[in-house]
């Protein structure tokens, strides 16, 4: 999933990338865009939470 930050040289938002340990900044410039990315990280990080909890789920029955 892509961060979105501040870019420091021009204060827009953007996607931040980090290559070789050296950071490239991609503009964001749809505000529909940005929305739509941040409604996908939350989605993401609810789906991420669930896949958590069933793995632990699983654990416990594998004891059993």
């Amino acid at each position: 999933m892509s961060q979105i930050a501040h870019c420091p040289t021009c204060g827009s938002q953007s996607k931040i990338k980090e290559i070789d340990g050296a950071f490239s900044y991609q503009a964001v410039q749809d505000a529909q865009a940005f929305k739509k990315i941040s409604q996908l990280k939350r989605a993401m990080e609810k789906f991420k939470t669930k896949a958590e909890r069933l793995e632990k789920e699983l654990e416990t029955l594998k004891i059993q």
